[in-house]
């Protein structure tokens, strides 16, 4: 239990075990990598290829029938042609993940906000937690009761001061938030992506780069063990598991991220990075500092090309040359 001057918090069960440090350690380290290298801030390309595919795959989980493609255009606000449930689904998502930096973590009146948006349309509440009972079925045979609706609200502001007031690392909590959220199941829909957007939220938080990394795409691949693995979880009483599982999927995403790194970059990638970084002077030798895979020859074309393009301009000759960001 976490003690607190007005409250008593019941902290949900679950173990850290050696594999859980393990997993904990390498995602770590594999932060400390993206953080030293110039993939902390993905261009503007990446950042909106991993939103698509964050959408595609939360929402594919669930059912929905769009392809990325169409998600893509819905992104750019064109028309597509496809179940009107299916597109509201994905329009709904793109405004949750287009603010994400907006919800706050710890608020639980940020957290029905979001579903509010999630689920616009789709519910008759959206926004509120159920007051009915509801079972979950898979395969023609009910896999998991969930509480009784009268416990729901206790259950949630429960779990919510679990996050603001133990002191486990974001990353665990993250996890355990997850599987509480798919445990209680407080909504008559959307508590899946809830669950998983919401880990989104929490870890952002701490670790910005998470906005960024499309751990979805891992649980699509093989939905069969993301739901084996709350089943096994729900009959030992405990988050162990999952959190271990969820930890995997992370570290591989992460992976993902940095395996992206090693691409061939173009000027224009290099370019946009660099003025993100929020710089107002610099010179070559501040450029090749944070690129340190390019050449003075492929340097100096870069900085050129960003001279074109109007991003900067130089005063100075020769080596005492300054870039001044426009």
């Amino acid at each position: 239990m976490i003690l607190s001057n007005d409250t008593i918090v019941q902290k949900p069960p679950y173990e850290i075990t050696s594999k859980i440090l393990k997993l904990t350690s390498s995602i770590f380290e594999k932060i400390g990598a993206i953080n030293s290298n110039y993939i902390n801030k993905p261009t503007t390309t990446l950042r909106k290829q991993n939103k698509i595919k964050t959408i595609h795959s939360s929402l594919k989980i669930e059912g929905n029938t769009l392809s990325e493609s169409q998600i893509t255009a819905l992104l750019e606000n064109k028309k597509v042609v496809g179940p009107k449930k299916d597109v509201l689904e994905v329009l709904n998502a793109i405004s949750v993940y287009n603010t994400l930096n907006k919800y706050k973590p710890n608020s639980e009146a940020s957290f029905l906000k979001a579903h509010k948006t999630l689920m616009d349309g789709l519910l008759n509440k959206p926004g509120n937690y159920r007051t009915e009972s509801v079972g979950i079925a898979k395969n023609d045979a009910v896999a998991h009761i969930a509480p009784p609706h009268k416990n729901v609200s206790f259950l949630m502001k429960n779990i919510f001061d679990y996050l603001k007031k133990d002191e486990e690392i974001a990353l665990i909590k993250s996890c355990v938030f997850h599987y509480e959220l798919e445990f209680i199941h407080p909504f008559t829909d959307g508590n899946g992506r809830m669950g998983r957007l919401w880990q989104t939220v929490i870890l952002m938080n701490s670790y910005p780069i998470f906005e960024y990394i499309p751990f979805e795409t891992s649980i699509s691949k093989n939905q069969d063990d993301y739901y084996k693995v709350l089943g096994v979880c729900d009959k030992l009483g405990n988050s162990t598991k999952f959190i271990t599982y969820m930890l995997s999927i992370i570290n591989r995403s992460i992976d993902d991220l940095l395996n992206f790194s090693n691409r061939t970059f173009t000027a224009i990638d290099r370019l946009e990075h660099f003025k993100n970084l929020g710089e107002t002077t610099f010179s070559r030798k501040d450029y090749m500092h944070i690129f340190k895979d390019i050449s003075s020859a492929t340097a100096s074309r870069d900085l050129k090309k960003g001279i074109e393009m109007n991003l900067f301009y130089k005063t100075g000759e020769k080596s005492k040359t300054i870039y001044v960001i426009s």
